[in-house]
């Protein structure tokens, strides 16, 4: 098999390593635009520096780990060439494309998956589960939030040249911590409006928001609240789901699930505080996308729901912008 990776961040070296651990005799080819190729030829990876060197390749799959502003023009191109894609997080930083790949993709029969990891975190699989068996009931809330100082965010690295920091790239918080209204809408159901108020609100040198505050309103009729900072400390990061016959929590810094029910009226662990190695998901979120790009299953997180996110999260910038709800 042979695999591009597009962007060599930490996110793109955590794939090639995963990568070498899942298929040890996969081909490797490393896309890197500003030609620094130590630390990729380091891990045993060939590096170029343009889109069309990597196209000859002829890669059987990609991961696409560049900046969110090159992410669908990256992907048309090498759907285009039959590559299988996994695409990291947000599936763009607009809706310009999205919709061309996505019939591009349908077209040629190739994978396209946005890399939403914690689908792939074993305490929240379990508070899903407990969901779907009903034993809280309807539900009627979600609050989710997610903070951590960004400049924490990737240790001995400038947090000011960073993708997250900086506009022109697609950075803020909104989009860079989308992975909570990928969860929330997992768990609970579509989106039909949102709510957003946002801002720079630190004294961060950055050029995009730091602090968001989404409130969201499910197909449902539930109601989600979604916090998004890039300044606090310490980190934390969990939610609460409020259902008509009980409760669930999940503390995303212990990894601790509890579950409270007015039939027992007691507290229960299902997933104790225990240490969890946080490589473990990203490893199982590419083991499902080889298994996908061998057409053994279909992606657990589909084009739509990449696109939906992303809808979503552009509302809830639009929404701050213009001081209203959006609707979906």
């Amino acid at each position: 098999m042979r695999v591009l990776i597009a962007g060599f961040g930490s996110i793109g070296r955590r794939h090639c390593a995963n990568l070498r651990q899942l298929a040890p005799a996969a081909e490797i080819l490393v896309l890197r635009r500003h030609g620094v190729e130590s630390d990729a030829a380091l891990a045993g990876a060939r590096v170029v520096c343009s889109l069309d060197e990597a196209l000859s390749f002829a890669p059987d799959a990609a991961i696409i780990a560049s900046p969110a502003t090159s992410h669908v023009s990256d992907a048309l191109a090498l759907a285009r060439h039959g590559a299988h894609l996994l695409v990291e997080k947000p599936l763009s930083h607009s809706l310009d494309g999205v919709d061309e790949l996505i019939r591009e993709c349908q077209q040629r029969s190739v994978v396209l998956m946005t890399a939403y990891n914690l689908r792939f975190y074993e305490p929240l699989q379990r508070l899903r589960e407990a969901l779907q068996t009903g034993e809280i009931g309807r539900v009627m809330s979600i609050r989710a939030e997610v903070g951590q100082y960004l400049p924490l965010w990737r240790p001995g690295t400038d947090y000011r040249q960073s993708v997250s920091g900086r506009h022109e790239l697609g950075g803020g918080v909104i989009l860079e911590l989308s992975h909570e209204i990928d969860y929330v809408r997992w768990l609970c159901g579509e989106v039909v409006e949102v709510y957003c108020q946002s801002g720079h609100l630190s004294d961060l040198e950055i050029d995009v928001e730091d602090v968001a505050g989404i409130l969201l309103r499910f197909a449902s009729g539930a109601i989600g609240s979604v916090h998004l900072d890039m300044v606090q400390q310490p980190m934390h990061r969990g939610c609460r789901v409020v259902g008509t016959h009980g409760t669930l929590l999940w503390d995303g810094v212990t990894h601790r699930v509890q579950q409270w029910t007015s039939r027992t009226a007691v507290w229960r662990d299902l997933h104790p505080a225990t240490p969890v190695e946080r490589n473990t998901m990203f490893v199982a979120e590419l083991q499902h996308f080889l298994d996908c790009a061998r057409g053994a299953c279909a992606p657990g997180v589909s084009p739509a729901d990449g696109r939906r996110v992303l809808e979503i999260a552009l509302a809830a910038k639009a929404s701050a912008e213009q001081s209203r709800p959006v609707q979906l």
